[in-house]
């Protein structure tokens, strides 16, 4: 799937025409560019899911979704594809014992967590879905994690790939292969 299809085109539509641009945040020089009204208008957000779930590479058997807008995402996209969702969460969210990865963020360093119990996912194909694609740390992270459990990433989704910041190449670096996709450029 990509822009070309008529999901790619739909949620390309969405993202351009209803996405917040905030000019000077977080910082002076930064325009910050804002989904929620993406996701708070129910035909965006529909495109944006079925967008999303166009990139799933053959079956998947699991969306893994990113915290937090991940988990919004990749619920609907789960839906879309008739998997389970696995919440990717922020270190100390769930009860021990968990998968833990620690990655680097440009102001120190954060940890995403899953289930070790209760969860066999030896072997599960797992899309993994986000909103936004900057360095690509967090979206590392979480592969590695789903890898650390014993499943397969197969393919990387997002809403949005913010330019010039080297995401898709550390991601392509650290990640062997796995296809990565977004619906619009940031």
């Amino acid at each position: 799937m990509n822009a070309q299809t008529q999901p790619g085109r739909e949620a390309l539509s969405a993202i351009e025409r209803l996405t917040r641009k905030v000019a000077d945040f977080p910082a002076p020089g930064i325009q910050f560019k804002d989904l929620s009204p993406v996701l708070a208008d129910a035909a965006g957000l529909r495109a944006v899911i079925a967008g999303l779930a166009g990139f799933a590479e053959g079956d998947v058997d699991l969306v893994a979704g990113i915290d937090a807008r991940g988990f919004l995402l990749g619920s609907g996209v789960a839906l879309h594809l008739d998997t389970g969702v696995l919440a990717v969460r922020k270190a100390g969210k769930l009860p021990p014992p968990v998968f833990t990865e620690a990655y680097t963020l440009e102001y120190g360093t954060a940890c995403l967590e899953i289930p070790a119990d209760g969860l066999d996912l030896a072997g599960v194909r797992v899309l993994v879905v986000d909103d936004v694609l900057a360095t690509g740390g967090t979206v590392i992270a979480a592969v590695n994690l789903l890898r650390q459990a014993g499943a397969v990433p197969v393919a990387i989704a997002v809403v949005m790939e913010l330019d010039g910041l080297g995401g898709r190449a550390a991601i392509e670096q650290a990640c062997g292969d796995i296809e990565v996709s977004a619906l619009a450029p940031g």
